[in-house]
């Protein structure tokens, strides 16, 4: 369907960050094509195929920039704890 073909291009399309953290929280962010830039529930941005791993959430736009997604979670959420 359209839905899937447009996954599939901008799936093509994102760029995903190295992780950096600080002493609460684990960031990274997404860079995705400039018309998609606004801030997104998780339902949306994993709907054009952004894959993340459970825990990470859509946090701020950076405004000169808001095709640039920034993610954080919890350093040590509880699936993830020792």
């Amino acid at each position: 369907a359209q839905r899937d073909q447009d996954i599939a291009d901008y799936e093509e399309k994102i760029y995903y960050s190295s992780r950096y953290s600080d002493d609460k929280h684990e960031y990274r962010h997404v860079t995705l094509p400039p018309q998609l830039g606004r801030l997104m529930t998780e339902d949306e941005w994993r709907g054009l195929g952004i894959k993340q791993s459970p825990g990470w959430y859509h946090y701020m736009i950076h405004n000169p920039e808001p095709h640039i997604l920034l993610f954080k979670r919890d350093r040590d959420p509880p699936a993830r704890q020792k």
